[in-house]
């Protein structure tokens, strides 16, 4: 067991980011700084969302980070390194993750190949409006819905709800439209950030927190909204959203 939840973070951003050293210095030092700079991460193991989850849909995974941060915590935990403050690691049978540029699936796939091989993961090039989100038990999506309109922002959160069962549960980061000049500083970095990434980017559909936690509750989950900017300047939020668990 690692001595202290600090020093068991680095410990797992070492072997989340490893696998990424075959696909060369951009695509290893991307991981390093997302991982570790981005306190989504952390906060999904240390609050314990994904527990009990053991099929999980990550849409817009990007090169698979979240992937690999759930299998090295797996690997952690099952060898006894697990903080003691924490609740119950992850133990996910299955990840799929849906992206649509074609280069960081590959990326992707080149990185994360084992998993591939042995059926804990998959990779699909796809675009999230009309992508199959087949059956799961959680999904995640981090920064991302912004960049489709809002009928379609609205739609994918419709086909999400129909994927999950009673009791599922939804994890959406969005950024707070309502939240002045950090949130103009989050769509500058996020242009410059797609920009480098290869990704054309045009106009943001963003929306208040108020009317994200809406478009959710009328879908009938229940919304818990959490600040998820801790140590950037940004207006980031983290909606865990729960279905119930009998079906209405």
């Amino acid at each position: 067991m690692t001595s202290t939840p600090s020093a068991f973070v680095n410990h797992l951003i070492a072997l989340a980011i490893a696998p990424y050293k075959s696909g060369g210095i951009y695509t290893w030092s991307f991981a390093r700084g997302k991982l570790g700079g981005d306190p989504a991460f952390v906060h999904l193991l240390s609050a314990g969302l994904l527990a009990g989850r053991s099929r999980i849909l990550d849409i817009g995974c990007g090169q698979g980070l979240l992937t690999s941060w759930l299998l090295a915590a797996q690997a952690c935990a099952a060898r006894g390194e697990w903080p003691q403050a924490w609740p119950s690691a992850p133990a996910s049978s299955f990840v799929r993750g849906i992206e649509l540029m074609a280069h960081d699936v590959a990326r992707a796939n080149k990185a994360l190949a084992p998993a591939v091989a042995s059926g804990q993961a998959e990779f699909v090039q796809a675009d999230m409006c009309s992508a199959d989100f087949g059956q799961a038990d959680a999904v995640v999506i981090l920064d991302v819905l912004h960049y489709v309109p809002v009928a379609a922002q609205d739609d994918v959160l419709q086909r999400v709800r129909q994927s999950l069962p009673p009791a599922g549960l939804l994890l959406l980061r969005v950024g707070d439209a309502a939240a002045g000049l950090p949130f103009a500083i989050s769509n500058w970095v996020d242009h410059v950030v797609t920009t480098l990434r290869g990704h054309r980017l045009g106009t943001l559909y963003c929306r208040p927190l108020a009317d994200w936690k809406i478009a959710l509750q009328k879908l009938g989950f229940e919304v818990e909204a959490r600040p998820m900017s801790q140590g950037t300047p940004f207006a980031n939020v983290l909606l865990i959203a729960r279905l119930p668990s009998t079906a209405s």
